[in-house]
């Protein structure tokens, strides 16, 4: 037993400083982004996500309705 609480302390040791290193990159990109003028242009699953207004989720919704309606349309005149 006293291996495996020996072998867990490392482990979250090790943790700790993985996540310590992952918090520094994330400052330097932050800081290259600032420089060249993205902030907020990041990849997926980065955490940052855009805010739509009302009226675009309006148009976003009708346009995807749009292509359900034509879709089941073609797939209605095939049948």
């Amino acid at each position: 037993m006293a291996n495996l609480t020996g072998t867990l302390a490392q482990l979250r040791n090790e943790r700790r400083q993985a996540q310590l290193q992952v918090e520094k990159l994330d400052e330097a990109i932050l800081v290259i982004e600032k420089l060249l003028g993205q902030r907020g242009k990041r990849t997926a699953g980065s955490g940052v996500r855009r805010v739509l207004s009302p009226a675009a989720k309006r148009r976003i919704s009708q346009a995807q309705k749009a292509r359900w309606a034509k879709f089941r349309a073609q797939r209605k005149a095939a049948a």
